[in-house]
């Protein structure tokens, strides 16, 4: 017997959170492939903002139940920077290198107990009815001083998580699938979808 999946569209087109993405939401769920993906302006004032938009301009096309997430780091050290703007801290075209960089040179000679940060994610839904929903992830750690660990993408080299005593690049996929902010904020997402939607094939 074959297993039914409910199909979704997912408002990115970042692979390495789409591939973290379908580790967090399992086999139950089909991701819709997009033969053009618009352009879209991420100009919001929010995480929140930015998600619901994303998620509406994916929803136009497909007509699917689209899930958009926007994630941001938040420095209490730095006023709550980068925040929204933690994809381009470093400028236009920036690198992943390049925004962690940036970050580690603001916060130099700034001691361990005041690089408190928070990584956390906005997911918006749109079903196939239009109805939206929002749902958050936020989980706390430290800046560390220097960049540690091969896997992950982001600002994870440069997260520490006093729980692990380990970057979240440090971190498997599965230690970080359990604890990241993403990962809190799709599987609430995911016990959300499946209790309500009915696309199957």
């Amino acid at each position: 017997m074959s297993l039914k999946k409910y199909k979704i569209a997912l408002a990115t087109q970042n692979k390495d959170k789409i591939k973290e993405i379908r580790k967090i939401l399992g086999k139950k769920f089909e991701i819709v492939g997009l033969k053009r993906f618009p352009k879209i302006v991420e100009d919001g004032k929010t995480l929140e903002e930015n998600a619901i938009k994303k998620a509406k301009a994916i929803f136009k096309i497909t007509k699917t139940t689209t899930l958009a997430d926007d994630s941001g780091l938040e420095v209490k050290a730095l006023g709550g920077r980068p925040g929204v703007y933690s994809a381009r801290f470093a400028g236009k075209n920036c690198t992943y290198s390049d925004n962690n960089k940036k970050l580690l040179k603001l916060l130099l000679n700034v001691p361990y107990k005041k690089r408190k940060a928070k990584f956390r994610t906005v997911v918006a839904i749109i079903f196939s009815d239009g109805k939206l929903k929002t749902v958050d992830g936020v989980v706390s750690g430290y800046l560390a001083t220097e960049p540690k660990g091969s896997s992950g993408f982001g600002y994870d080299p440069v997260f520490y998580y006093p729980k692990l005593k380990k970057t979240f690049a440090q971190l498997t996929t599965a230690q970080k699938n359990k604890v990241s902010h993403r990962a809190l904020a799709f599987t609430e997402a995911k016990k959300i979808l499946s209790q309500s939607m009915t696309e199957v094939y």
